[in-house]
């Protein structure tokens, strides 16, 4: 056929292949997000119930309990909302963070065959990425936390919720609230929270990637024999450990951040980022405070099923991720 090298009309092979292989980041992202996400989310509504419970739990007995108080569906409500929104956010991310290091390979910037400039250029990438990104995520993750806790939220005000409300209830209900301001509720701590996390995960990851043999082109090598392990399992290695290390720094800046907005959708008197950290360490009662230790292990309540999501989502991330890449490579 003229035009085309397939046979089908409005069809050319080459010219897909090429736009595929031009726009590699944004493709391999896509397909590796709905993958991880789908895989981790229920791990995640688990995470955003412990770090908000007033009484200690331990992932059994919740898991029990949702299952009975709300079924399966309990575990996955409001998933539509990464879903729907995470080809955008992953897509975007991918993309200034492999922009900005192609920026200073053309520049001669960090660009040193070295863990170091391989750590610095991914560690900026991923803070420009967690910033920009910030901005355009911060209602959607609004909304999902909303659907996550919209049975302790009716608790607190002494409803009773039957039924779930959806998601575009969860919305109507927040603007009806507060207006479109009230879609960034927290969005300060949401900025801080992913323009340090995506800065050390990227960080992380790229720093473990070359020690693994990854040169400053992309190529994996032969890895280290102190790490016996095939190169194809350096993806999944790497991104399990840069998801678990750079979410345990931040976590407690998650909490406080989940805090805030769990109060904020309650219609709760507002309490500020310093003494919400505060009555989390101190616990509520100012005249009788509770040990440190207490304090610190109430920070960091849901760290454990958090980690495991982390393993489980970013693992998968760059693991289809750097599939899907290299099929893209193989392209005619």
């Amino acid at each position: 056929m003229d035009g085309t090298s397939s046979g089908y009309p409005f069809y050319d092979s080459a010219k897909f292949n090429d736009l595929l292989k031009r726009n590699k980041p944004v493709v391999a992202a896509i397909c590796a997000s709905y993958i991880s996400t789908f895989a981790g989310y229920p791990l995640d509504s688990m995470k955003s119930r412990l770090q908000t419970t007033r009484h200690a739990v331990s992932i059994p007995q919740l898991a029990m309990l949702v299952y009975r108080d709300e079924g399966m569906k309990g575990f996955f409500r409001g998933i539509w909302i990464p879903l729907l929104t995470i080809s955008f956010v992953r897509a975007a991310s991918f993309t200034i963070y492999s922009r900005t290091k192609e920026g200073f390979a053309q520049r001669g910037i960090l660009a040193r065959d070295s863990i170091v400039d391989a750590a610095i250029a991914g560690g900026a990438g991923g803070a420009m990425s967690g910033a920009l990104i910030s901005f355009g995520s911060a209602p959607f993750e609004l909304v999902k936390v909303r659907r996550q806790l919209e049975f302790s939220i009716a608790a607190s005000k002494g409803q009773s919720l039957r039924k779930a409300a959806g998601t575009l209830s969860a919305v109507k209900e927040i603007y009806q609230a507060n207006g479109i301001r009230g879609l960034y509720t927290g969005l300060s701590l949401h900025c801080v929270r992913d323009t340090s996390g995506t800065m050390l995960y990227f960080m992380e990851y790229d720093a473990m990637r070359h020690a693994l043999g990854r040169d400053r082109r992309g190529e994996q090598h032969e890895t280290p024999p102190w790490l016996p392990i095939p190169g194809s399992l350096v993806p999944f290695v790497c991104g399990s450990l840069a998801g678990v290390t750079s979410w345990a720094l931040i976590y407690p800046l998650d909490v406080v951040k989940t805090k805030v907005q769990q109060r904020a959708l309650a219609g709760d008197r507002y309490r500020g980022p310093v003494e919400t950290f505060t009555r989390l360490v101190k616990g509520p009662d100012p005249s009788a405070p509770q040990p440190l230790l207490a304090g610190v292990a109430r920070i960091y309540r849901g760290l454990g099923v958090s980690a495991l999501r982390s393993v489980t989502t970013h693992g998968l991330l760059w693991t289809f991720f750097d599939l899907t890449a290299s099929y893209i490579d193989e392209l005619p």
